[in-house]
Parts: C-alpha cells; structure tokens; sequence
C-alpha cells in the first residue's frame, strides 16, 4: 500500500489504498496522534481475506496537511470526501478514537455510504443534560494523558508529524455537550459493533447505554486492555471484527 494525496476542500488528505475487486471496501480511521499506520497488522489481516483497504491520515496527522481549524465535523467531512473521490460508494468504516467519533459523523450524515460501523472506543460526548466541572474541562484526564505517552513511545513517526495545536480543541470537544451528535444517532441505520477498553478505557458506561439504545442496530464489546484496543489485543479485535463484517 503506498502513499496517495488527494486535495479535497481545500486540503491534502493523504491515504493508502490496497485496490482490488472487492465490492465494499473497508475505510480505517485512526486515532489522534496516530497515523494510518496503526492499522498496518489489521489491514494486512483484511487484505489476506480479499477486502480491499483503504487508510487514511485524518487532517493534521501523517503526511495530510495541518489546518487552521480542527473541528469534529471537518474530520467527518474530509471522510466522505474521500469516499466520494475514490468513488468507494457503500464501504465498512472502522475508526479508533477520534477516528470513531469521525465514522459516527459521517454515518449519521451519509447513512448511504456505511455498510457496517465499528467504533472502537471512541469516547462519547457528554449528553445535552450532562455538565462538566471547570477543571476537568482544562485538563486532560489520566486516561488519556497515559495513552499520549504510550502512543508516542510506540509510534514516534506519528507523533512527529502530529500538528500538537489541535489536541486543545479536540479535548475541549470531547468535553463539551454534543445535542446535534445524539439527535443524529437514529440516522446511524448501518450495523454498528462498538468496541471498549474498559475500566481503562475512555468510554463512558452510562453515555454507552444511552448511545446504544438510540442505535437502530448496534451491540457492544469488551475487551478490558484499555485505549487501544487493536493494538494491545490485536488477536482478540481481529476476531471480533473480521466476524462483524463478514
């Protein structure tokens, strides 16, 4: 899989792309701070069972350009502008994290465009009757201040190109109530599997459930290794993910 950079509303999105027949490809969406090469082992995984990959660098990570705003919507945006200019039509998203929260976007916005959804922890903001103290809101919790240090110690190729500007904006985001994200879950039509680390892992039980319960057709996992799912228990993700979208 080699390096390809589209310029796509107005800015270089860089992706891999396997290529082959099959006719419904698989879209991996990686986390912040990461690249598109933390999907390397899973993608092979998928690539040996005839789907055809495509990984992509979400704006201001990996070899896409960095950008002047950094907007959960503009993640999910410059995905289904991928989609469109590949001309994928209907594909499988898989996205980690921030890369999750990306997929959920554009499943809610292009329900067209999803087969199958797994989201595998993607921390869910806070619920429109939900508030959040003033300093939690300024720091980043110790979940998520461990998986910076372990990710970087495990890939600093990605953690060299990150743009650091968004990390402010993107907490503040997670931070915050997201009314329009929950009032789109109904949309969310394709058979989504969410994926969670558990106690150590930054997905809320109690947004979960109500997450779930909103789906149209969506069930949970657990794989209790924290954050990073694919990564850590790569054997245990494959199984569950290779089953889901068969």
């Amino acid at each position: 899989m080699t390096t390809t950079t589209a310029t796509l509303g107005g800015i270089d999105i860089a992706y891999r792309d396997s290529g082959g027949p099959d006719p419904v490809p698989v879209v991996l969406v990686h986390g912040m701070g990461g690249d598109s090469h933390t999907w390397d082992r899973f993608a092979r995984t998928l690539i040996r069972g005839g789907r055809r990959v495509v990984s992509v660098d979400l704006r201001g990570h990996g070899r896409s350009a960095h950008a002047q705003s950094y907007r959960f919507a503009e993640f999910g945006d410059d995905l289904i502008a991928l989609i469109d200019h590949l001309d994928l039509g209907q594909s499988d998203l898989v996205g980690h994290s921030l890369g999750g929260h990306a997929a959920s976007l554009v499943a809610q916005a292009r329900p067209d465009l999803v087969r199958r959804l797994v989201l595998e922890e993607a921390p869910l903001p806070l619920r429109p009757d939900e508030a959040m103290g003033a300093l939690t809101r300024r720091l980043p919790t110790p979940v998520e201040l461990w998986h910076a240090v372990t990710s970087m110690a495990r890939s600093p190729r990605a953690l060299i190109a990150f743009d650091r500007s968004m990390t402010r904006s993107a907490l503040a985001q997670f931070h915050a109530a997201h009314p329009d994200w929950w009032a789109g879950l109904p949309s969310m039509t394709a058979p989504t599997l969410v994926i969670t680390g558990g106690p150590r892992g930054m997905v809320d039980p109690g947004r979960l459930a109500a997450a779930l319960a909103a789906m149209p057709d969506a069930r949970a996992v657990t794989i209790e290794v924290g954050h990073s799912v694919h990564r850590d228990r790569p054997d245990e993700f494959d199984a569950e993910v290779t089953a889901f979208l068969a």
